[in-house]
Protein backbone atom coordinates (compact mmCIF):
# COMPACT_ATOMS: atom_id res chain seq x y z
CA UNK A 1 0.00 0.00 0.00
CA UNK A 2 0.95 3.10 -1.08
CA UNK A 3 2.33 5.50 2.07
CA UNK A 4 1.01 8.90 3.06
CA UNK A 5 4.25 10.71 2.92
CA UNK A 6 7.38 10.19 1.16
CA UNK A 7 9.91 11.31 3.12
CA UNK A 8 13.79 11.53 1.97
CA UNK A 9 16.27 13.19 4.38
CA UNK A 10 20.03 13.13 4.01
CA UNK A 11 22.16 13.25 7.27
CA UNK A 12 25.60 14.06 7.05
CA UNK A 13 27.73 13.40 10.18
CA UNK A 14 29.53 16.54 11.58
CA UNK A 15 32.70 15.61 13.79
CA UNK A 16 33.18 18.24 16.35
CA UNK A 17 36.89 19.16 16.38
CA UNK A 18 37.93 20.75 19.51
CA UNK A 19 40.43 23.09 17.57
CA UNK A 20 37.43 24.77 15.24
CA UNK A 21 37.50 28.32 15.12
CA UNK A 22 34.70 29.97 16.64
CA UNK A 23 33.70 32.24 13.29
CA UNK A 24 33.92 29.03 10.60
CA UNK A 25 30.59 27.82 10.98
CA UNK A 26 29.47 31.60 10.29
CA UNK A 27 32.15 31.70 7.34
CA UNK A 28 30.04 28.30 6.30
CA UNK A 29 26.59 29.95 6.00
CA UNK A 30 27.75 33.27 4.50
CA UNK A 31 29.27 30.47 1.62
CA UNK A 32 26.19 28.47 1.55
CA UNK A 33 23.95 31.56 0.91
CA UNK A 34 26.64 32.83 -2.03
CA UNK A 35 25.95 29.77 -3.50
CA UNK A 36 22.11 29.68 -3.32
CA UNK A 37 21.96 33.14 -4.54
CA UNK A 38 23.53 31.64 -7.66
CA UNK A 39 22.08 27.84 -8.75
CA UNK A 40 19.47 25.51 -8.30
CA UNK A 41 18.40 23.57 -5.31
CA UNK A 42 16.47 20.73 -6.57
CA UNK A 43 14.62 18.85 -3.85
CA UNK A 44 14.10 15.37 -3.74
CA UNK A 45 11.13 15.19 -1.80
CA UNK A 46 9.03 16.78 -4.79
CA UNK A 47 11.52 17.16 -7.81
CA UNK A 48 10.90 20.91 -7.73
CA UNK A 49 13.67 23.08 -8.47
CA UNK A 50 13.43 26.12 -6.71
CA UNK A 51 15.54 28.93 -8.32
CA UNK A 52 15.77 32.54 -7.86
CA UNK A 53 16.76 32.79 -11.64
CA UNK A 54 12.72 32.90 -12.44
CA UNK A 55 11.87 36.52 -13.22
CA UNK A 56 8.84 38.14 -12.10
CA UNK A 57 7.55 38.95 -15.99
CA UNK A 58 7.41 34.92 -16.06
CA UNK A 59 6.24 34.68 -12.78
CA UNK A 60 3.27 36.72 -13.54
CA UNK A 61 2.40 34.63 -16.35
CA UNK A 62 2.10 31.62 -14.60
CA UNK A 63 -0.20 33.21 -12.46
CA UNK A 64 -2.75 34.36 -14.69
CA UNK A 65 -2.38 31.21 -16.52
CA UNK A 66 -3.05 29.64 -12.86
CA UNK A 67 -5.86 31.67 -12.30
CA UNK A 68 -7.54 30.32 -15.75
CA UNK A 69 -7.39 26.50 -15.14
CA UNK A 70 -7.45 26.86 -11.19
CA UNK A 71 -11.35 27.47 -11.18
CA UNK A 72 -12.81 29.31 -7.62
CA UNK A 73 -13.96 26.27 -5.26
CA UNK A 74 -16.88 26.19 -3.79
CA UNK A 75 -14.94 23.61 -0.86
CA UNK A 76 -11.65 22.67 -1.05
CA UNK A 77 -10.03 19.07 0.37
CA UNK A 78 -6.55 18.88 1.57
CA UNK A 79 -5.08 15.19 0.52
CA UNK A 80 -2.43 13.41 2.58
CA UNK A 81 -0.13 13.50 -0.14
CA UNK A 82 -0.26 17.29 0.01
CA UNK A 83 -2.46 17.38 -3.47
CA UNK A 84 -5.22 20.35 -2.60
CA UNK A 85 -8.36 19.21 -4.60
CA UNK A 86 -10.75 22.11 -5.30
CA UNK A 87 -14.24 20.99 -5.87
CA UNK A 88 -15.84 23.75 -8.44
CA UNK A 89 -19.33 23.87 -9.37
CA UNK A 90 -19.83 21.79 -12.99
CA UNK A 91 -20.53 24.91 -15.09
CA UNK A 92 -17.55 26.87 -14.13
CA UNK A 93 -14.87 24.07 -15.00
CA UNK A 94 -11.76 24.46 -17.43
CA UNK A 95 -13.15 22.57 -20.47
CA UNK A 96 -15.73 25.33 -21.26
CA UNK A 97 -13.27 27.59 -21.94
CA UNK A 98 -12.38 26.16 -24.76
CA UNK A 99 -13.27 28.07 -28.24
CA UNK A 100 -14.82 25.33 -29.18
CA UNK A 101 -17.38 24.82 -26.68
CA UNK A 102 -18.69 27.95 -25.50
CA UNK A 103 -21.80 27.29 -26.87
CA UNK A 104 -21.63 23.47 -25.28
CA UNK A 105 -23.93 22.31 -22.83
CA UNK A 106 -22.91 19.62 -20.27
CA UNK A 107 -24.40 16.57 -21.45
CA UNK A 108 -27.08 16.04 -18.50
CA UNK A 109 -28.78 12.51 -19.77
CA UNK A 110 -26.26 9.45 -19.38
CA UNK A 111 -24.59 8.09 -22.16
CA UNK A 112 -26.02 4.42 -23.85
CA UNK A 113 -23.76 1.77 -22.61
CA UNK A 114 -22.09 -0.21 -24.50
CA UNK A 115 -23.96 -3.53 -24.70
CA UNK A 116 -21.98 -7.21 -23.62
CA UNK A 117 -22.25 -9.99 -25.90
CA UNK A 118 -22.79 -13.36 -25.33
CA UNK A 119 -19.79 -14.43 -24.20
CA UNK A 120 -18.41 -17.99 -22.78
CA UNK A 121 -18.35 -18.15 -19.23
CA UNK A 122 -16.40 -15.81 -17.39
CA UNK A 123 -14.96 -14.32 -20.57
CA UNK A 124 -14.17 -11.04 -21.63
CA UNK A 125 -16.52 -8.14 -19.55
CA UNK A 126 -16.47 -10.53 -16.36
CA UNK A 127 -14.45 -9.28 -13.82
CA UNK A 128 -14.73 -12.16 -11.70
CA UNK A 129 -10.90 -12.52 -10.52
CA UNK A 130 -10.36 -8.92 -8.59
CA UNK A 131 -14.08 -7.44 -8.45
CA UNK A 132 -13.55 -6.91 -4.47
CA UNK A 133 -10.34 -5.04 -5.96
CA UNK A 134 -12.95 -2.27 -7.27
CA UNK A 135 -13.85 -1.50 -3.74
CA UNK A 136 -10.23 -1.26 -2.67
CA UNK A 137 -8.75 0.66 -5.26
CA UNK A 138 -9.66 4.70 -5.09
CA UNK A 139 -7.48 7.76 -4.43
CA UNK A 140 -5.63 9.29 -1.50
CA UNK A 141 -7.50 12.65 -0.86
CA UNK A 142 -10.95 10.21 -0.39
CA UNK A 143 -8.91 9.05 2.99
CA UNK A 144 -10.07 12.05 5.05
CA UNK A 145 -13.74 11.24 4.46
CA UNK A 146 -14.33 14.16 2.77
CA UNK A 147 -16.37 14.24 -0.57
CA UNK A 148 -17.11 16.89 -2.75
CA UNK A 149 -20.85 18.18 -2.38
CA UNK A 150 -23.53 17.67 -5.27
CA UNK A 151 -23.52 19.59 -7.94
CA UNK A 152 -19.60 20.10 -8.38
CA UNK A 153 -16.52 18.05 -9.63
CA UNK A 154 -13.19 17.52 -8.04
CA UNK A 155 -10.25 19.19 -9.73
CA UNK A 156 -6.41 19.09 -8.32
CA UNK A 157 -5.22 22.32 -8.03
CA UNK A 158 -2.47 23.02 -10.35
CA UNK A 159 0.61 25.40 -8.54
CA UNK A 160 3.48 27.70 -9.13
CA UNK A 161 5.79 24.67 -8.48
CA UNK A 162 4.43 22.72 -10.93
CA UNK A 163 4.38 25.08 -14.17
CA UNK A 164 7.79 25.76 -12.95
CA UNK A 165 8.92 21.71 -13.04
CA UNK A 166 7.57 22.14 -17.34
CA UNK A 167 9.86 23.10 -19.72
CA UNK A 168 8.08 25.91 -20.28
CA UNK A 169 4.60 27.47 -19.96
CA UNK A 170 3.17 26.16 -23.57
CA UNK A 171 4.93 22.64 -22.11
CA UNK A 172 3.12 22.27 -19.05
CA UNK A 173 0.47 19.55 -19.07
CA UNK A 174 1.47 19.01 -22.44
CA UNK A 175 3.11 15.63 -24.19
CA UNK A 176 6.26 16.54 -26.68
CA UNK A 177 5.39 16.85 -30.19
CA UNK A 178 7.18 13.85 -32.02
CA UNK A 179 8.04 13.19 -35.67
CA UNK A 180 7.97 9.43 -36.76
CA UNK A 181 10.69 7.07 -36.74
CA UNK A 182 11.41 6.06 -40.46
CA UNK A 183 13.61 3.19 -39.55
CA UNK A 184 10.05 1.61 -37.87
CA UNK A 185 8.67 -1.55 -38.85
CA UNK A 186 5.86 -0.65 -41.65
CA UNK A 187 3.56 -3.06 -40.30
CA UNK A 188 3.84 -1.41 -36.71
CA UNK A 189 1.43 1.05 -35.39
CA UNK A 190 1.56 4.71 -35.39
CA UNK A 191 2.99 5.57 -31.89
CA UNK A 192 5.05 8.20 -30.25
CA UNK A 193 8.58 6.02 -31.08
CA UNK A 194 10.86 9.36 -31.52
CA UNK A 195 12.30 11.71 -28.65
CA UNK A 196 12.88 9.10 -26.23
CA UNK A 197 9.25 7.34 -25.77
CA UNK A 198 9.33 3.57 -25.50
CA UNK A 199 6.66 1.55 -25.77
CA UNK A 200 5.09 -2.46 -25.06
CA UNK A 201 2.02 -2.49 -26.54
CA UNK A 202 -0.85 -4.47 -27.69
CA UNK A 203 -3.20 -3.10 -31.18
CA UNK A 204 -5.30 -3.98 -33.55
CA UNK A 205 -5.15 -3.29 -37.41
CA UNK A 206 -6.26 -0.18 -39.31
CA UNK A 207 -8.47 -1.38 -41.08
CA UNK A 208 -11.73 -1.50 -38.83
CA UNK A 209 -14.16 0.94 -37.81
CA UNK A 210 -13.74 1.13 -33.82
CA UNK A 211 -16.16 2.76 -31.35
CA UNK A 212 -14.50 2.27 -28.17
CA UNK A 213 -12.30 -0.06 -25.99
CA UNK A 214 -11.81 -1.36 -22.83
CA UNK A 215 -9.64 -3.27 -20.30
CA UNK A 216 -8.56 -3.62 -16.80
CA UNK A 217 -5.08 -2.40 -15.95
CA UNK A 218 -2.68 -3.55 -13.30
CA UNK A 219 -1.16 -0.39 -10.84
CA UNK A 220 2.34 -0.58 -9.91
CA UNK A 221 4.37 2.14 -8.90
CA UNK A 222 7.55 2.10 -11.01
CA UNK A 223 10.78 3.70 -10.51
CA UNK A 224 11.54 6.97 -12.51
CA UNK A 225 15.37 8.31 -12.91
CA UNK A 226 15.07 11.60 -14.38
CA UNK A 227 12.33 14.19 -13.09
CA UNK A 228 11.67 14.77 -16.98
CA UNK A 229 11.17 11.21 -17.93
CA UNK A 230 7.50 8.99 -17.13
CA UNK A 231 6.40 6.02 -16.73
CA UNK A 232 2.59 5.26 -17.80
CA UNK A 233 -0.03 2.43 -18.85
CA UNK A 234 -2.91 3.36 -20.79
CA UNK A 235 -5.50 2.91 -23.62
CA UNK A 236 -5.04 5.11 -26.78
CA UNK A 237 -8.05 5.75 -28.70
CA UNK A 238 -6.55 6.97 -32.15
CA UNK A 239 -7.72 8.28 -35.95
CA UNK A 240 -5.56 9.99 -38.31
CA UNK A 241 -1.52 9.31 -38.64
CA UNK A 242 1.84 10.98 -37.11
CA UNK A 243 2.36 11.44 -40.91
CA UNK A 244 1.04 15.14 -40.49
CA UNK A 245 -0.16 16.68 -37.88
CA UNK A 246 -3.76 15.60 -38.04
CA UNK A 247 -3.49 13.03 -35.89
CA UNK A 248 -6.33 12.19 -33.10
CA UNK A 249 -5.85 10.70 -29.73
CA UNK A 250 -7.88 9.94 -26.68
CA UNK A 251 -5.76 8.60 -24.01
CA UNK A 252 -6.39 6.90 -19.96
CA UNK A 253 -4.52 5.42 -17.44
CA UNK A 254 -1.80 5.44 -14.72
CA UNK A 255 1.03 7.29 -14.97
CA UNK A 256 3.80 8.35 -12.84
CA UNK A 257 5.40 11.46 -14.05
CA UNK A 258 7.76 13.69 -10.98
CA UNK A 259 7.91 16.77 -13.92
CA UNK A 260 3.75 16.81 -14.12
CA UNK A 261 2.92 15.82 -10.68
CA UNK A 262 5.90 16.92 -8.35
CA UNK A 263 6.23 13.36 -7.08
CA UNK A 264 6.57 9.33 -7.41
CA UNK A 265 2.98 8.18 -6.99
CA UNK A 266 0.87 6.49 -9.76
CA UNK A 267 -2.02 8.70 -10.76
CA UNK A 268 -5.39 8.54 -12.79
CA UNK A 269 -4.53 10.47 -15.92
CA UNK A 270 -6.46 11.19 -19.74
CA UNK A 271 -5.19 13.37 -22.46
CA UNK A 272 -6.18 14.14 -25.88
CA UNK A 273 -5.04 15.67 -28.75
CA UNK A 274 -6.42 16.40 -32.20
CA UNK A 275 -3.12 17.60 -34.16
CA UNK A 276 -0.14 15.36 -32.88
CA UNK A 277 0.17 16.54 -29.98
CA UNK A 278 1.36 19.73 -31.41
CA UNK A 279 -1.06 22.43 -29.67
CA UNK A 280 -4.35 20.94 -28.81
CA UNK A 281 -5.30 18.78 -26.20
CA UNK A 282 -3.75 18.32 -22.40
CA UNK A 283 -3.28 15.90 -19.03
CA UNK A 284 -6.08 15.82 -17.11
CA UNK A 285 -7.95 19.37 -16.82
CA UNK A 286 -5.08 21.31 -17.52
CA UNK A 287 -6.44 22.98 -20.27
CA UNK A 288 -10.29 23.65 -21.36
CA UNK A 289 -11.67 20.39 -23.14
CA UNK A 290 -12.23 17.30 -20.82
CA UNK A 291 -15.78 17.74 -19.42
CA UNK A 292 -16.04 16.10 -16.00
CA UNK A 293 -19.42 14.97 -14.66
CA UNK A 294 -18.12 12.72 -11.64
CA UNK A 295 -17.93 13.91 -8.18
CA UNK A 296 -16.20 11.26 -6.59
CA UNK A 297 -12.78 10.79 -8.72
CA UNK A 298 -10.58 13.40 -9.28
CA UNK A 299 -8.21 12.98 -12.63
CA UNK A 300 -4.56 13.54 -11.88
CA UNK A 301 -4.86 12.25 -7.98
CA UNK A 302 -2.73 9.59 -6.89
CA UNK A 303 -4.57 5.94 -6.79
CA UNK A 304 -4.18 3.66 -3.43
CA UNK A 305 -3.06 1.17 -2.78
CA UNK A 306 -1.22 -0.19 -5.33
CA UNK A 307 0.08 -3.93 -5.85
CA UNK A 308 3.72 -4.94 -4.80
CA UNK A 309 6.03 -7.55 -5.68
CA UNK A 310 4.42 -11.27 -5.15
CA UNK A 311 2.18 -9.83 -2.59
CA UNK A 312 -1.65 -8.34 -2.77
CA UNK A 313 -2.36 -6.81 -6.98
CA UNK A 314 -4.70 -3.95 -7.71
CA UNK A 315 -6.04 -3.39 -10.79
CA UNK A 316 -8.37 -0.55 -12.21
CA UNK A 317 -10.42 -0.97 -15.13
CA UNK A 318 -11.18 1.41 -17.95
CA UNK A 319 -13.91 1.88 -20.77
CA UNK A 320 -13.82 4.38 -23.37
CA UNK A 321 -16.18 4.63 -25.87
CA UNK A 322 -18.38 6.83 -28.56
CA UNK A 323 -22.09 7.37 -27.07
CA UNK A 324 -24.12 6.41 -30.27
CA UNK A 325 -26.76 9.16 -29.84
CA UNK A 326 -25.08 12.52 -28.91
CA UNK A 327 -21.37 11.56 -29.97
CA UNK A 328 -19.03 12.53 -27.26
CA UNK A 329 -16.56 9.86 -25.80
CA UNK A 330 -17.19 9.01 -22.34
CA UNK A 331 -14.70 7.45 -20.05
CA UNK A 332 -15.84 4.90 -17.66
CA UNK A 333 -14.04 3.49 -14.37
CA UNK A 334 -14.35 0.18 -12.80
CA UNK A 335 -18.15 -0.79 -12.69
CA UNK A 336 -20.04 1.50 -14.69
CA UNK A 337 -19.19 5.00 -12.98
CA UNK A 338 -18.66 7.48 -15.80
CA UNK A 339 -15.95 10.18 -15.26
CA UNK A 340 -16.81 12.30 -17.93
CA UNK A 341 -16.02 12.87 -21.99
CA UNK A 342 -14.26 14.54 -24.39
CA UNK A 343 -16.94 16.49 -26.83
CA UNK A 344 -17.40 15.75 -30.29
CA UNK A 345 -16.75 18.93 -31.14
CA UNK A 346 -12.93 18.72 -30.02
CA UNK A 347 -11.98 16.47 -33.04
CA UNK A 348 -11.73 16.03 -36.89
CA UNK A 349 -11.20 12.35 -37.23
CA UNK A 350 -12.84 10.62 -34.11
CA UNK A 351 -15.45 12.88 -34.52
CA UNK A 352 -16.59 9.90 -36.23
CA UNK A 353 -14.81 6.64 -35.35
CA UNK A 354 -11.35 5.43 -34.22
CA UNK A 355 -9.50 3.22 -36.52
CA UNK A 356 -6.86 1.58 -34.19
CA UNK A 357 -6.92 1.04 -30.88
CA UNK A 358 -3.60 0.61 -28.43
CA UNK A 359 -3.11 -1.25 -24.94
CA UNK A 360 -0.34 -0.64 -22.85
CA UNK A 361 3.05 0.80 -21.27
CA UNK A 362 5.32 3.77 -22.54
CA UNK A 363 8.24 5.66 -21.02
CA UNK A 364 10.92 8.46 -21.86
CA UNK A 365 14.33 7.64 -22.45
CA UNK A 366 16.27 10.48 -21.83
CA UNK A 367 19.87 8.57 -22.10
CA UNK A 368 21.07 11.01 -19.35
CA UNK A 369 24.90 10.45 -19.18
CA UNK A 370 24.33 8.53 -22.50
CA UNK A 371 23.13 5.40 -21.28
CA UNK A 372 19.55 3.72 -21.14
CA UNK A 373 17.10 4.79 -18.74
CA UNK A 374 16.65 2.88 -15.11
CA UNK A 375 12.98 4.05 -15.27
CA UNK A 376 10.91 1.30 -15.00
CA UNK A 377 7.73 0.15 -17.12
CA UNK A 378 4.45 -1.25 -15.02
CA UNK A 379 6.10 -3.74 -12.43
CA UNK A 380 9.80 -2.90 -13.29
CA UNK A 381 10.11 -6.73 -14.63
CA UNK A 382 9.57 -8.41 -17.92
CA UNK A 383 6.52 -10.02 -19.39
CA UNK A 384 8.11 -13.68 -18.26
CA UNK A 385 7.75 -13.21 -14.70
CA UNK A 386 4.27 -13.75 -14.70
CA UNK A 387 1.34 -12.95 -12.36
CA UNK A 388 2.50 -10.82 -9.03
CA UNK A 389 5.86 -9.77 -10.76
CA UNK A 390 5.20 -8.26 -13.71
CA UNK A 391 2.33 -5.88 -14.71
CA UNK A 392 -0.45 -7.08 -16.77
CA UNK A 393 -3.93 -5.49 -18.97
CA UNK A 394 -6.53 -8.40 -18.77
CA UNK A 395 -10.17 -9.08 -20.35
CA UNK A 396 -8.99 -6.22 -23.25
CA UNK A 397 -12.52 -5.79 -25.46
CA UNK A 398 -13.59 -3.30 -28.67
CA UNK A 399 -16.66 -1.23 -29.01
CA UNK A 400 -18.46 -1.81 -32.31
CA UNK A 401 -21.08 0.15 -34.51
CA UNK A 402 -23.60 -1.68 -33.04
CA UNK A 403 -22.18 0.00 -29.50
CA UNK A 404 -21.56 -3.58 -28.09
CA UNK A 405 -18.89 -4.82 -26.55
CA UNK A 406 -16.76 -8.13 -27.18
CA UNK A 407 -13.46 -9.75 -26.62
CA UNK A 408 -10.79 -8.65 -28.77
CA UNK A 409 -8.74 -11.85 -30.39
CA UNK A 410 -6.45 -10.53 -33.22
CA UNK A 411 -3.88 -8.49 -32.04
CA UNK A 412 -0.77 -7.33 -32.52
CA UNK A 413 2.47 -6.32 -30.10
CA UNK A 414 5.16 -4.33 -30.27
CA UNK A 415 8.36 -3.12 -27.89
CA UNK A 416 10.93 -1.47 -29.58
CA UNK A 417 13.37 -2.86 -27.62
CA UNK A 418 12.87 -5.94 -25.99
CA UNK A 419 16.05 -6.35 -23.85
CA UNK A 420 14.59 -2.70 -22.19
CA UNK A 421 10.96 -3.54 -22.05
CA UNK A 422 8.92 -6.68 -23.82
CA UNK A 423 5.30 -8.05 -23.82
CA UNK A 424 3.54 -11.57 -24.63
CA UNK A 425 0.06 -11.99 -24.85
CA UNK A 426 -2.06 -14.62 -24.19
CA UNK A 427 -5.86 -15.80 -24.00
CA UNK A 428 -7.90 -17.38 -21.36
CA UNK A 429 -11.75 -17.63 -20.29
CA UNK A 430 -11.14 -15.62 -17.40
CA UNK A 431 -9.20 -13.33 -18.28
CA UNK A 432 -10.28 -13.18 -21.84
CA UNK A 433 -7.18 -11.35 -24.31
CA UNK A 434 -5.00 -10.20 -21.95
CA UNK A 435 -1.05 -9.58 -22.00
CA UNK A 436 2.00 -9.18 -19.56
CA UNK A 437 4.29 -6.75 -20.33
CA UNK A 438 7.15 -3.89 -18.76
CA UNK A 439 10.90 -4.39 -17.64
CA UNK A 440 13.46 -2.45 -15.70
CA UNK A 441 15.15 -0.45 -18.50
CA UNK A 442 19.16 -0.44 -17.98
CA UNK A 443 20.17 -3.76 -17.64
CA UNK A 444 23.70 -5.34 -18.72
CA UNK A 445 21.52 -6.73 -22.11
CA UNK A 446 20.32 -2.30 -22.34
CA UNK A 447 23.43 -0.21 -21.80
Amino acid sequence: MASNAYIIANKRAVSSHPHRQPHLPLLLLLFSLFFIGKFDIVSALNYTKYTRKVSNLRLQRIQKHLEKINKPAVITIESPDGDIIDCVHKRKQPALDHPLLKKHKIQRVAPEMPKVKTLKRDEGSGDSKRKEGEDLIWQMWHRNGTRCPKGTVPIRRSTTRDVLRAKSLFHFGKKQSTTINPTRRADAPDVVSSNGHEHAIAYTGTSQEVYGAKATINVWDPSIQEVNEFSLSQIWILSGSFDGSDLNSIEAGWQVSPELYGDSRPRLFTYWTSDSYQATGCYNLLCAGFVQTNSRIAIGAAISPVSQYDANQYDITILIWKDPKVGNWWMGFGDNNLVGYWPAELFTHLADHATMVEWGGEVVNSRANGKHTSTEMGSGHFAEDGFGKSSYFRNLELVDADNSLSSVHDISTLAENTNCYNIKNSYNNEWGTYFYYGGPGNNPQCP
